[in-house]
């Protein structure tokens, strides 16, 4: 099966124009949006920036996905990430204008010269959608080894800043969502194979039965057939992954997906990205808006870094080959 690289392109445009979507109505109801939806790119609003901004979500995704094509160095993925907190890098206009609380605490500690092994939070407390909201260059990078370095890799890159096994699980079950869509699989196939094999991989670590029903409706399949008053869109981990998740399969189009997820409200700018990345790689950056495209701050660079990330993922294949 032909993996689709190409969509890479489309997986990083598609995360940053659904964040950007987002930004103006973060924190903005569900019963608001329902009476005045997001229809379309709009500037300022919450955070009062122009048109095409994403936030954190982006800039961190970007970080990784640059540190990544010169090799996996976790140390160095760190120091990416403390050098957009510090001096903007990989912000949509070179500044950091929102952090989260988890994230700002741990990069902090890198700052300090702790470890990126060991400076994540780790306590239950501490599962926002901080990891899952830019892990997707890292279940790309993964996205063809086995299981279990598949889960050490994702471990430690979550583990940055959120070390929680429920976090760090819910980066799983995404990257191997990720990987089967990049094998080319329908998106209901790759959901299947996805929930099935992170089914399987649970059983094989022997997870905690508490912290394991906590993803049964994930991995049973069940959350697709899930009316919308079942999903929540808050910034836990959990509600972003299944909102994700949800949005993308209850659609039949980037456009769709995208605003489906914002429109949910609550933490809309990081569950529009999360949503944008799938969508992206799979309908590819043709199916984007080209209006939506034309007004993304940084646009030139992302597709440059894109295009950097897909040679470096042809040449890990060919590696392994």
């Amino acid at each position: 099966m032909r993996l689709a690289l190409e969509n890479i392109e489309g997986c990083f445009l598609g995360l940053a124009i659904g964040d950007a979507l987002g930004v103006p109505v973060e924190f903005a109801s569900r019963p608001s949006l329902k009476h005045d939806p997001v229809r379309t790119m709009m500037g300022y609003g919450t955070w009062s920036q122009p048109a095409g901004t994403w936030s954190d979500d982006s800039s961190l995704t970007f970080c990784l996905a640059e540190s990544l094509i010169g090799g996996y160095d976790i140390h160095a993925i760190g120091q990416s990430f403390l050098r957009w907190m510090k001096e903007g890098h990989w912000g949509a206009h070179h500044k950091v204008f929102d952090i989260g609380g988890t994230t700002r605490v741990s990069i902090q500690r890198l700052s300090e010269g702790e470890s990126p092994l060991y400076s994540g939070e780790f306590e239950e407390d501490s599962n926002g959608n901080g990891s899952l909201m830019r892990i997707v260059p890292a279940s790309l990078y993964f996205s063809q080894e086995e299981n279990h370095t598949l889960w050490n890799k994702i471990q430690e890159v979550s583990g940055i800043t959120h070390r929680h096994f429920r976090s760090v699980f819910s980066c799983f079950v995404f990257s191997k969502l990720v990987s089967a869509i990049l094998q080319g699989h329908d998106k209901r196939k790759a959901y299947d194979l996805a929930r099935q094999d992170a089914s399987r991989y649970a059983d094989e670590i022997g997870i905690n039965p508490d912290e394991r029903k906590l993803f049964e409706r994930t991995l049973n399949g069940s959350l697709i057939g899930d009316p919308q008053e079942k999903i929540y869109s808050t910034g836990y981990v959990l509600h972003t992954l299944e909102a994700a998740i949800w949005c993308f399969l209850n659609t039949g189009s980037y456009h769709d997906a995208v605003l489906r997820a914002v429109n949910l409200g609550g933490d809309t700018d990081t569950t529009g990205c999360v949503t944008g990345a799938l969508a992206g790689l799979y309908y590819g950056s043709s199916e984007i808006p080209d209006v939506w495209k034309s007004v993304i701050a940084r646009r030139d660079d992302i597709i440059t870094l894109a295009k950097d990330f897909q040679m470096c993922m042809d040449k890990r294949i060919l590696a392994k080959s």
